[in-house]
């Protein structure tokens, strides 16, 4: 008789066990679909020189090229949010990210800049998904505070696809050319739809909860806009995460190569160096996240402090900043991590998916924008005589700057009890 409870309490601790396994194998199967979007989105430094040279593109148009992805990824991000909330994780990440598939395969073929942007386009659907499935993910299954840390773990095992192409995508590009790239990035993708396929059978909250429509779930997206603190939140995003991608995804390759006269692989081996720096950021600031209290403070020095390293950047033109800048930039980008756990904190849980998803949504339309920006602003300073790559560098010190302000003199949210 007394060994019942004995025998119960190891059942329930083997079984909590056996979730906790199973959530992290299913996180898992999901940030392959993350670190296959984060080298999609980050193509365009490797592969400017060759689209130049086979489609005489400006830098306008390389710009918009590589915003092409983002301004499709974030637009999505309220539809996915809602895919999510309405139909699971899983349904919506295999039902979205064939999209991907087909789009990177199109852009293989691609026979004008045209057909190119429209692949582009087609990923960034496709791909609208890959994180925030994740977050949600992590939201539903782990305990909130542990959200910061493991979120810092996924996006450091997010950040695997950029070092693809770093040194790899280069040496691929210059032994093939860039539609292998294309091709070699669109297999792998299916591989991991596959896994999560086999992998994440996480039922959809809709079994258990009433039925939403979706003309209530967007009425429940408008309501967030309505909050006087969503405003700092989505400013700041646009240009935290922006700055880096932008930095990372478009202007590295082209300013090593025109400036200093790297070759393609000697400008992938500085991208993948800075890849791996941006793998150790999100884990480390996840584990050093001072809390609600302090954690507001640290996003905005952070931010100013990053915008100062751009603005160092921009002014000097030697190799060493050149190539050392560009990986501290890296590493403290993992501060973005904070900003998740704030937004985690700043919206009621029934509400998690949704704030995620504006917050996403923010985040990448930044990029787009400011890569599409940053692309003007570049024509012009060619136009005018002056370096291009001083006058980008300078314009996103700027956005980081007014970003910070926005944040730190905007409403925040409710102090937490």
């Amino acid at each position: 008789m007394t060994s019942t409870p004995v025998q119960t309490s190891s059942q329930s601790g083997t079984s909590s066990a056996s979730a906790r396994r199973n959530a992290w194998v299913m996180l898992f199967a999901l940030t392959t679909a993350f670190a296959l979007s984060q080298a999609w989105r980050t193509v365009a430094a490797i592969m400017a020189a060759p689209l130049q040279a086979d489609f005489h593109l400006s830098a306008q148009q390389l710009g918009l090229f590589a915003g092409a992805f983002h301004f499709a990824f974030g637009a999505m991000q309220l539809f996915m949010g809602i895919g999510i909330d309405l139909h699971g994780v899983r349904r919506t990440v295999l039902t979205a990210f064939p999209v991907a598939i087909a789009g990177s395969a199109l852009s293989a073929l691609s026979g004008s800049y045209g057909m190119l942007v429209l692949g582009q386009v087609l990923i960034g659907v496709g791909c609208a998904p890959a994180f925030l499935v994740c977050t949600v993910f992590i939201a539903r299954h782990f305990p909130a505070g542990r959200f910061a840390a493991i979120s810092g773990i996924t996006l450091g095992l997010g950040g695997i696809g950029m070092l693809l192409t770093g040194t790899p995508l280069a040496w691929l590009i210059q032994a093939t050319s860039w539609r292998m790239g294309f091709a070699v990035l669109g297999g792998l993708a299916a591989l991991a739809w596959l896994l999560i396929w086999q992998l994440v059978h996480e039922p959809a909250p809709s079994d258990a909860l009433p039925r939403e429509s979706v003309r209530e779930a967007f009425r429940k997206f408008g309501a967030l806009f309505l909050l006087p603190h969503t405003l700092g939140i989505v400013l700041l995003a646009g240009v935290g995460y922006a700055a880096f991608i932008s930095l990372r995804g478009l202007w590295l390759g082209p300013l090593l190569m025109q400036r200093h006269g790297f070759s393609l692989v000697q400008s992938g081996n500085v991208a993948l160096v800075m890849s791996l720096a941006s793998l150790l950021g999100p884990p480390l600031f996840g584990r050093l996240d001072p809390g609600p209290a302090r954690r507001r403070a640290w996003i905005v020095g952070f931010t100013l402090l990053l915008a100062a390293l751009f603005a160092a950047f921009a002014m000097t033109h030697y190799t060493l900043v050149d190539v050392v800048g560009p990986i501290v930039i890296g590493l403290l980008s993992g501060c973005l991590v904070l900003q998740y756990a704030d937004v985690r904190a700043a919206y009621p849980a029934s509400l998690t998916g949704r704030a995620m998803a504006v917050f996403t949504m923010a985040m990448f339309l930044g990029v787009a924008v400011m890569q599409w920006f940053t692309g003007i602003v570049a024509s012009i300073a060619t136009a005018h005589g002056a370096d291009p790559f001083t006058a980008v560098l300078a314009s996103i010190a700027a956005l980081l700057v007014a970003g910070a302000l926005a944040f730190s003199f905007l409403p925040g949210p409710p102090r937490q009890p």
